[in-house]
């Protein structure tokens, strides 16, 4: 039996955390009324919990979603008016210092998979975060936008190369320098960010079901795996295939019990009874 996780530390209701099955964290931005629109409370709610997330040897994967009718829709541009029109504003100097980007996940370089479960849609910094995540399973109704520029801002948060390394150029331009709405279709058919388009009442539900797939696996060998896909964006392959090869990640699945128990499963014609990870 593996060890149960230690409880995520205090948070603001403005964050849901709950544990749909074993392995598994449920995070839902819980400002409905609000459309999730982020707020600094929610910002360090998500960057503690996830924190957390990233040192429970217990906790496997994470699935982020919303509460209401949509996911999240980016940032509170009321309060970012009345600190632009104040002049007290460092926009520049806060993206710069922020480690991990928008809502603490934009840019954030997990090392469990992250899944998103969008529901009615995803826009600005929302969007940003969906780009972020290992796998996007969105309902059929939802939108996307990075509408930044109608506004006079930026795409900032990461969501700029993120957009470009996943759908090339030239759909990234069309996106990122028009602003306009997306489908879930055209996210999943053309622009290539979403894996799956689902009815809206089985979003969560789908995600589940791909979280309960990756905790099938062992937990050494699906982070060494997410390590290797996180080098690929900023390496060549040769490099980032040295870099794999002779990380902590692959260490940890070479010399590990894991592997031992999966290729022992194997043989035996059973399934495997993976143990948590060891800290690296």
């Amino acid at each position: 039996m593996t060890k149960a996780h230690s409880p995520p530390p205090p948070h603001s209701e403005q964050l849901l955390v709950s544990f749909p099955t074993e392995h598994v964290v449920l995070l839902t931005l819980n400002r409905p009324k609000s459309r999730n629109a982020m707020t600094p409370q929610l910002q360090k709610d998500l960057e503690s919990v996830l924190d957390w997330f990233s040192e429970e040897s217990g906790l496997w994967v994470a699935i982020v979603t919303g509460a209401g009718q949509i996911f999240c829709a980016g940032a509170d541009l009321v309060e970012w008016n009345k600190n632009q029109q104040s002049g007290k504003s460092e926009e520049q100097k806060q993206v710069g210092q922020d480690a991990h980007g928008f809502g603490s996940l934009s840019r954030r370089q997990l090392s469990k998979p992250l899944i998103a479960a969008v529901n009615g849609g995803a826009h600005g910094g929302g969007t940003e975060i969906v780009l972020n995540c290992d796998i996007v399973v969105a309902g059929e109704d939802a939108k996307f936008a990075l509408p930044e520029v109608k506004r006079g801002v930026v795409a900032a948060a990461g969501g700029i190369p993120r957009l470009a390394h996943i759908a090339g150029h030239h759909l990234a331009a069309e996106m990122l320098l028009t602003g306009k709405t997306i489908s879930a279709r055209d996210a999943f058919e053309r622009f290539g960010f979403v894996n799956s388009v689902v009815p809206s009442s089985e979003v969560v539900s789908e995600a589940i079901s791909i979280a309960k797939a990756i905790v099938a696996n062992s937990p050494d060998a699906v982070q060494s795996t997410k390590y290797g896909l996180l080098l690929s964006q900023s390496h060549s392959p040769e490099e980032a295939f040295q870099k794999h090869t002779f990380s902590s990640e692959s260490g940890r699945v070479y010399k590990g019990e894991n592997i031992k128990e999966g290729l022992k499963a194997f043989t035996e014609k059973r399934l495997p009874m993976w143990k948590n990870p060891a800290k690296l």
